[in-house]
C-alpha cells in the first residue's frame, strides 16, 4: 500500500525549481526516499492543484505566485488517494478520478467502523470490510471486476505504513523548501501537511 499523489502538470517549459519529469495524470509514490525533483514534481503539482483556491492578492513574483493558492487555500487538496497492489496476484486497486489525499484516513472508517468507503471514479474503487476481511473491489461498476482480500489487522499495519511515509514526505520536504522556497518554507510545509491530513511534526 502506498500513498500516490497524481501528478496532472507536465514538467516541461517549468522554471521555478527543477522538476522530475512525470507523465500527466501519471501516480507519484510519496515517501522520504524521493529524489529532490521528485519532491519539486509533487510540490509543483500540489500548488498547481491549488491554483484557483487562494484568498487575497497574489504577489508578482513568480514563486510567491505560483505558491499562493496552496498557501492560502483554506483546505487544500492533493490529487491521489492509496494504491494497493496485490503481490501475488498482480491486481491493483488504485485511486479514481477526484480522490484527493486529503480523504485518505477515510480507510479507517473501514477498519474500525465496518462500513465501506468509495475512492473516486472511473474506475469506481470501493472498500469493504466483511466480517474479519476487507474485500478492495477495483471497479465496483465493472461485472467480475478484480479484487483484492486482506485481513483487517494486515490493512491496518498497512495504513500505518502509510502514515510513516507520508511522515517521512514531509520532512523531505522541509528540507526541499529550505533550499528552493526559503522565504515559504514553513508556510509550504503547513499547507503540505493539511493537504495529506497529516499532524505537522519536526
Amino acid at each position: 500500500m502506498q500513498a500516490v499523489l497524481e501528478v496532472r502538470v507536465p514538467a516541461d517549459g517549468f522554471t521555478l525549481w527543477p522538476v522530475a519529469g512525470v507523465e500527466p495524470y501519471a501516480f507519484l509514490p510519496l515517501g522520504g526516499g524521493l529524489a529532490s525533483a521528485e519532491v519539486g514534481a509533487a510540490v509543483m503539482s500540489v500548488a498547481d492543484c491549488n491554483a484557483d483556491a487562494g484568498e487575497g492578492v497574489a504577489p508578482d513574483e513568480p514563486l510567491g505566485s505560483f505558491l499562493h493558492g496552496l498557501l492560502t487555500a483554506e483546505v487544500p487538496v492533493a490529487l491521489g488517494g492509496l494504491r494497493v497492489v496485490d503481490t501475488v496476484t498482480g491486481v491493483t486497486f488504485r485511486p479514481g478520478c477526484c480522490e484527493g489525499l486529503e480523504d485518505w484516513r477515510a480507510w479507517f472508517d473501514v477498519v474500525d467502523g465496518g462500513g465501506t468507503a468509495g475512492f473516486g471514479h472511473d474506475p469506481w474503487p470501493l472498500a469493504e470490510r466483511l466480517g474479519d476481511t476487507v474485500r478492495l473491489t477495483v471497479d465496483c461498476e465493472q461485472d467480475g471486476s478484480p479484487v483484492i482480500e486482506l485481513p483487517v489487522g494486515e490493512l491496518r499495519c498497512l495504513l500505518a505504513g502509510v502514515e510513516r511515509e507520508l511522515g517521512d514526505f514531509l520532512r523531505v520536504v522541509r528540507t526541499w523548501a529550505a533550499r528552493y522556497a526559503p522565504g515559504q518554507a514553513a508556510g509550504l510545509g503547513a499547507a503540505l501537511a493539511q493537504a495529506l491530513d497529516m499532524p505537522e511534526r519536526r
